[in-house]
């Protein structure tokens, strides 16, 4: 920064200000409204557009972000009711449902009935919205300044939502055919007259898309009407906080809401969210490092803490993003105050604003800066703010990994299903006893239905679990039959002859033994006597020493590196001498394993997944479909390029789903990702030939995960295209090509009850919730011991399998069975996991594709 502490945004307040210099700034600036040169039209009353039949399929709408104003009665005034944020909205309907799919309801399995965490919304708008572009004259950039100037004129307008450009309401301002309204103000910041031009673009009947967005704003005001503060995109209750003493946080419960057209009926879906606010200031983290790193790092380890963390500052109740750390200024440097014309220091500005004493003056200053929405709403470019005013937001790394404190979060923050109902419907009394927010709904005409959505579910049939000499188990209601390896073979196991064991001497013997456990805890596990290498220490040269002096000799089958503790530099060190200098698969261990207690239950995991890495097979599952091909893919951010990705691929090469080959490959742009795809799909068909004696896969399924609903568009247009053309290049006949696309999406917000408990793992819903514009499921496939369990959606965008629903459906709950880390169900298909194990390790520690041939045909990745 060249003047330290000072930054301006384009003619706006001094950057420190932050929300409130520009708060002020702003509304001094807003001014007086002025009489019209003409006479000023009167609102014509709402006019009814009809029906217009059964509302067509509705594109999905983005969480809304605040960014609309609402004037007239219910609309209010300035301050707390603003509309903050920013908003993503897809205005045009995007189909992905396939032409071929005429019907996505299936019916095998129990009927059941459940309840949805989502509210009806029972009263429709039988008038329909119109849609105005509102100019000003001189052009006005700051947007809350443009919604104060038509706020003047709001007994005029009537009720309205204005974003800064364009204006809904549901009056008719304008005649057919008539002039343009025009409307005058007195900016007060400079006592120019300005001109405000309303311009009618169109209107909006039922089944427009803007409907959503109008619904949208009127749920995210709504929440404002709470007194809810805004936390990044989601709002939370203050009043309502938790503390947890011992580990220095408060918990915020919140709320989620979006409103979206489901199959019959528009409805709003309420989730219960918790946001971590830390005691600790981010002055607090600064000695931490300074601690940690010592004086001739600390700024760098700071840097890298902090920068991307959001922080709440509790003198005005705000949030921003932390992008830089300006270790030049100090509370002590001086900004230019524009309002008073005067330079003055940080630490006087505070105390004089807020009558706050900053103690520590050689604090480096938080540097955050504003999005382009911001800047033009009035808010400075660079806003600068002391570290000892800002409590850190959400969780560190450290944290997770602290045993005692996950335990005492997950105790507020796991909501068992009946506490999830009850608060749900207290959130929905809160709502219907607002007299604001009941003042907001009876000016546009909308009820929002007081029960929870009911919703008609099905329950599939058990799976049968098939292990080794013709065992068969069911998976069990819970989807767990770990009891059942104790008592069962290897469906195949693979005889392990030659394997290495790095461990430092000082835990040698307890590895011993953990390697002895290992050899007896499975019947048909057949494993020699490994070659024990002891190294002197734990450092990561080490382990990569020996592991050189072995495999520069000759190549065992598998290499074993016993940890004293967990550290990530040792792990990716390891890894990327087994996976990129020297293919090898390689199991890792710490010592952490050798405790008595649970050793050979360990032990028996550890067996299992080294067996799954030199090619052996656990259990399976019957797949009555011959020529399948499964294939699994995901997407992880490499940590050290930023705007790198690695996608991975995980493709299926037998009937019995247990034998895979992979492939991973960074990409920066989705192109190339669509292009590696296609170039990797191909040679998984390769693969899936030489297994099979020379024949090609009949059937292909792709279970697509790590897709954003803004990427969905460019998934649907462009990458199935490159799949699909260059995999038909293989048949004789393109039009032999039986390839489904599905994308699966974990982070989702519904949630399902089965009277006051969760519903069991196999419970499908695909009605009622789901999208008409989609061929669409939910899936419960895992089972949960603690809080309330969380649906997979499915989401088929193209389909000339011939499969109907039920077979779409049956397929992906018998794929959550074989992920063979892990001896119960999965949330999402096993390929999909294999896909995202082997993605994360490239992407976090190995930085680089591995593209050994033998590697890419066995599960050394888990």
């Amino acid at each position: 920064m060249s003047d330290r502490g000072v930054g301006r945004g384009r003619g706006g307040p001094p950057a420190l200000q932050g929300a409130w210099g520009q708060r002020q700034a702003a509304t001094s600036s807003i001014g007086r409204s002025v009489r019209a040169p003409t006479p000023i039209q009167a609102p014509l009353p709402p006019q009814h557009c009809g029906e217009g039949g059964a509302l067509p399929p509705l594109p999905v709408v983005g969480q809304m972000g605040p960014g609309g104003d609402a004037g007239g009665p219910a609309g209010g005034g300035a301050g707390r009711g603003t509309m903050r944020g920013r908003m993503v909205v897809h205005p045009d309907i995007l189909n992905t449902r396939p032409e071929s799919n005429t019907n996505k309801n299936g019916n095998i399995g129990e009927r059941i009935q459940l309840l949805a965490n989502y509210f009806k919304i029972t009263t429709k708008p039988d008038w329909c919205l119109y849609q105005y572009r509102v100019d000003f004259a001189p052009e006005e950039d700051r947007t809350i300044v443009k919604k104060g100037l038509l706020r003047l004129h709001r007994e005029t307008l009537g009720s309205y939502i204005f974003d800064g450009t364009v204006m809904y309401t549901a009056n008719r301002l304008i005649p057919p055919n008539g002039p343009d309204m025009e409307l005058f103000g007195q900016r007060r910041s400079d006592g120019e007259n300005i001109r405000i031009t309303i311009r009618l673009v169109g209107d909006m009947v039922k089944g427009d898309p803007h409907y959503l967005q109008f619904y949208n704003i009127m749920a995210r005001r709504s929440l404002e009407h709470l007194q809810l503060q805004l936390v990044g995109r989601n709002y939370f209750d203050p009043a309502a906080k938790v503390m947890v003493a011992e580990h220095k946080f408060e918990l915020w419960p919140g709320y989620i809401t979006s409103i979206r057209q489901h199959e019959k009926d528009i409805l709003m879906c309420a989730e219960i969210n918790h946001k971590v606010m830390r005691q600790e200031t981010l002055l607090d983290i600064l000695g931490r490092m300074r601690g940690e790193a010592g004086a001739v790092n600390y700024q760098n380890a700071y840097k890298n803490e902090v920068i991307g963390l959001t922080v709440l500052t509790d003198y005005n109740n705000n949030t921003y993003r932390i992008d830089d750390v300006d270790f030049g200024a100090s509370p002590k440097s001086t900004f230019h105050l524009r309002r008073e014309d005067r330079d003055v220091s940080y630490q006087d500005y505070y105390r004089v604003k807020y009558n706050i004493i900053i103690r520590n003056g050689s604090q480096p200053m938080l540097v955050s800066r504003s999005s382009a929405r911001d800047r033009r709403a009035g808010v400075a470019e660079v806003v600068y703010l002391v570290p000892e005013l800002c409590r850190a937001t959400g969780l560190t790394d450290t944290m997770r990994n602290d045993f005692r404190l996950m335990i005492a979060m997950g105790q507020h923050t796991r909501v068992t299903p009946d506490r999830r109902i009850d608060m749900l419907l207290a959130f929905n009394r809160r709502l219907n006893s607002e007299p604001l927010v009941q003042d907001e709904f009876r000016n546009w005409n909308l009820v929002l239905d007081r029960d929870l959505v009911r919703v008609p579910g099905r329950r599939l049939p058990e799976e049968k679990v098939f292990f080794g000499a013709d065992k068969v188990v069911t998976s069990g209601s819970d989807g767990d039959w770990t009891r059942a390896i104790k008592d069962s073979q290897l469906l195949v196991s693979n005889q392990l002859n030659s394997w290495v064991v790095i461990v430092p001497s000082r835990i040698s013997r307890d590895a011993r033994g953990f390697c002895d456990g290992m050899r007896r805890s499975i019947r048909n596990f057949r494993a020699g006597e490994p070659h024990f290498i002891e190294i002197n220490n734990d450092r990561s040269e080490s382990y990569t020493t020996a592991l050189e002096q072995v495999l520069s000799k000759n190549r065992p089958q598998l290499v074993m590196c016993i940890l004293m503790r967990n550290r990530a530099d040792t792990y990716a060190a390891i890894k990327k001498k087994c996976c990129i200098d020297r293919a090898v698969p390689s199991q890792v261990v710490t010592a952490r394993c050798f405790k008595p207690q649970g050793m050979m239950s360990i032990a028996t995991k550890v067996a299992i997944q080294v067996n799954c890495k030199i090619g052996g097979i656990p259990w399976t599952v019957h797949n009555p479909l011959s020529g399948l091909m499964v294939v699994g893919f995901d997407v992880c951010h490499d940590t050290n390029r930023r705007g790198t990705d690695f996608g991975a691929m995980v493709a299926s090469l037998d009937k019995k789903l247990s034998r895979f080959f992979s492939a991973v490959s960074a990409h920066t742009t989705g192109e190339e990702l669509s292009n590696y795809l296609a170039t990797n799909m191909v040679k998984a068909i390769a693969a899936y030939r030489e297994v099979n004696g020379g024949n090609i896969p009949s059937h292909i399924i792709v279970y697509r995960d790590g897709v954003g609903e803004g990427q969905i568009p460019f998934v649907f247009d462009h990458e199935v295209k490159h799949v699909r053309d260059a995999i038909s290049k293989l048949y004789a006949n393109p039009a032999q090509v039986k390839l489904g696309y599905v994308l699966v999406t974990k982070r989702i917000n519904t949630r399902f009850f089965q009277g006051k408990r969760n519903p069991l793992p196999g419970t499908v819903v695909d009605s009622v919730v789901t999208n008409p514009a989609k061929y669409d499921f939910f899936l419960i496939s895992q089972g949960v011991k603690q809080g309330t369990v969380s649906p997979t959606s499915y989401s088929v965008i193209y389909d000339t399998t011939g499969l109907d629903a039920d077979k779409m459906q049956l397929l992906a709950y018998k794929m959550t069975h074989i992920y063979f880390n892990c001896s119960t169900t999965m949330r999402v298909p096993a390929p999909v996991q294999f896909a995202h194990k082997l993605a994360f390790l490239v992407s976090q520690s190995i930085h680089t594709s591995p593209t050994d041939p033998h590697l890419q045909k066995l599960l050394y990745f888990l």
